[in-house]
């Protein structure tokens, strides 16, 4: 019933710099460059737009010369800083191609000073089957891991440890100050990145709004408006064309127009309206065109740069980067006044709005007007900016594996057409044409909801979550943890155990969600679980991802056919959530019915 997962593909030979530590973010997956990351010179520093800028200023020359020199000397200390780990990063490049040559034999000994880095190194390229390979091995599926320096964590795959981190333990098991420091530029004091009663009041208001039947509706006509207003439209585009398109790149930017509508009822246009494809369009249209497309782009750069802190070897080195202005941080602050002056543009027009009486359903204006006392304009920022996160790549990310599983099981796509055909056919005769499907439709279609759960089991969005101790603790499987770990569960492990999952854990089957006798869906614990995360912080918007999912592969595979290349396999990619390193390449077919 089931078939086996091919692994993705695998680049053999190690690329020649020292690569950057995962170290914990809980949406960070895989490894960048170490050493172009930290040791590439800054594109700002001597760029053509630097010295257009010198020649037009009207500042005294000689101070122009003091400026000049204090930035050599900056640049020169920075230099000085970087040249330790030049050489480290030689050494340790050396050392993994040689752990990578002797295999498991060096087993996972961590080393002093290093740690376990040396053996991280050699199987960066392919880290996620890796650290499955690792906690599979493990007797408890936990493996306590030492970073460079003496910093120690544990990484587990084993559902109780789970449950006693996001819910028994929940308080000794916060998000952090360090996980804080890290993304504050970005979220500020957002949801996703407080802690304590600041994140306790935020979760009760979200909960709140999460709730109500009028956001779902919400919700479900902003998913309808443009799923059949801009992204079925663009595949009847591609249908006639018979060009090939990144399915994973469509999916993105018909996500980000969706949560921009949901967060804020603002549209960033990253696909185009009905049957247009962006050409003849007024200057006026062109030039707002041109801001929206600057602000999604800045949010993108700032969602992944704030991202690779996460994942220095060294930790805390993004601070001297950071002082220095240097590299990703200075273009992280760049992106960074980009957002965050664009959403301050909206919330300053959103209460000149609700001030004239206009009334609006999105997150925003239901923040203002239940909260209007509790929170400031920056606060007000910070919320909105964490729901974009959330949004911005999970849906797309899970719709993305899913197509792609999908293309070489034609049996399930069968079955799932039947579905979304029978739930049609049991509508009022006059409404048979319309398109998409309603809230309680959507509810009726099982095995769409099973097909798309089975997916995400084998490929979650957020394939590993990180929490720190505060105060020493043992896990139910004897494991110790000292205060101030770093506690990271692992959901893509655990989906692959075959003590959770059983023997035939690494096989796509949606029937294993469905009730044997009634055909229904039947839920699993969230521990074993984990795509929605768990305990007090799972997931608010986990009925909108389906609401969304669900919409898309039922009208998608009702009228059109997307076809894989069967020998392409995708590399997976370092991102905030489980991205294809070079997109879904698919050719879009007309149904013949």
């Amino acid at each position: 019933m089931g078939e086996s997962i091919t692994a993705a593909d695998r680049p053999a030979a190690l690329a020649c710099s020292a690569q950057e530590l995962t170290c914990g973010d809980a949406a960070s997956t895989a490894t960048g460059s170490l050493t172009t990351t930290l040791l590439s010179p800054s594109p700002y520093l001597s760029s053509p737009l630097d010295s257009n800028k010198r020649r037009r200023s009207t500042t005294p020359r000689a101070h122009c010369q003091t400026r000049t020199l204090d930035s050599s000397a900056m640049a020169m200390a920075a230099l000085l800083l970087l040249l330790p780990l030049f050489f480290l990063g030689a050494v340790l490049v050396l050392h993994a191609a040689r752990t990578r040559r002797v295999g498991e034999k060096a087993g996972l000994k961590p080393y002093p000073l290093l740690g376990h880095l040396p053996q991280f190194l050699a199987n960066r390229h392919r880290i996620m089957d890796w650290m499955t390979e690792v906690l599979a091995s493990q007797p408890t599926c936990t493996l306590v891991f030492r970073r460079p320096g003496g910093v120690r964590g544990i990484i587990t795959a084993n559902p109780a440890n789970v449950e006693h981190i996001l819910r028994a333990g929940f308080d000794n098991f916060p998000k952090g100050p360090r996980f804080a420091s890290l993304l504050h530029d970005f979220l500020g004091r957002g949801i996703f990145n407080a802690d304590g009663e600041a994140w306790r009041s935020q979760r009760k208001a979200a909960s709140y709004e999460f709730n109500t039947r009028s956001l779902r509706v919400f919700v479900a006509q902003s998913v309808h408006r443009e799923l059949h207003g801009r992204l079925i439209p663009l595949l009847r585009r591609a249908v006639s064309s018979g060009q090939p398109i990144d399915i994973q790149d469509t999916l993105e930017r018909y996500a980000f127009d969706n949560i921009c509508r949901v967060a804020f009822d603002h549209d960033p246009g990253q696909l185009p309206d009905g049957d247009e494809d962006g050409d003849g369009a007024s200057p006026e249209a062109e030039s707002a065109a041109i801001e929206k497309s600057r602000f999604a782009d800045a949010f993108r750069d700032a969602a992944n740069l704030s991202a690779g802190r996460f994942r220095y070897a060294v930790p805390g080195f993004w601070k001297i980067k950071k002082a220095f202005s240097l590299g990703s941080e200075r273009r992280l602050r760049e992106s960074i006044a980009i957002v965050h002056g664009y959403a301050d543009r909206i919330i300053r027009s959103r209460r000149e709005e609700m001030s004239m009486g206009c009334e609006k359903h999105d997150l925003l204006s239901r923040f203002m007007a239940s909260q209007s006392d509790n929170y400031t304009e920056t606060a007000l920022r910070d919320v909105v900016i964490s729901f974009l996160l959330a949004g911005r790549e999970t849906t797309s990310s899970a719709l993305t594996w899913f197509f792609w599983l999908l293309s070489s099981r034609p049996e399930v796509e069968r079955r799932i057409r039947d579905e979304v055909a029978a739930v049609r056919a049991r509508r009022a005769q006059g409404d048979l044409d319309n398109a998409g499907f309603d809230l309680d439709e959507l509810r009726e279609m099982h095995y769409v909801h099973a097909a798309i759960t089975e997916s995400m089991r084998l490929y979650p969005p957020v394939p590993v979550n990180f929490q720190q101790a505060k105060a020493a603790d043992v896990l139910p499987d004897g494991t110790a943890v000292g205060p101030g770990w770093f506690v990271a569960y692992n959901s893509y492990t655990t989906g692959r155990m075959e003590s959770v999952w059983g023997k035939d854990a690494g096989e796509y089957m949606p029937e294993r969600w469905l009730d044997a006798a009634e055909g229904t869906f039947r839920p699993e614990s969230p521990f074993r679980y984990m795509a929605f995360h768990a305990g007090p912080r799972i997931c608010l918007g986990k009925e909108m991802a389906y609401i969304q999912m669900k919409s898309i592969v039922a009208c998608v595979l009702e009228e059109f056919k997307l076809e894989v290349d069967g020998g392409y396999r995708p590399r997976q990619v370092a991102s905030l959530t489980l991205r294809m390193a070079d997109g879904l390449p698919v050719k879009v077919k007309a149904r013949g019915n």
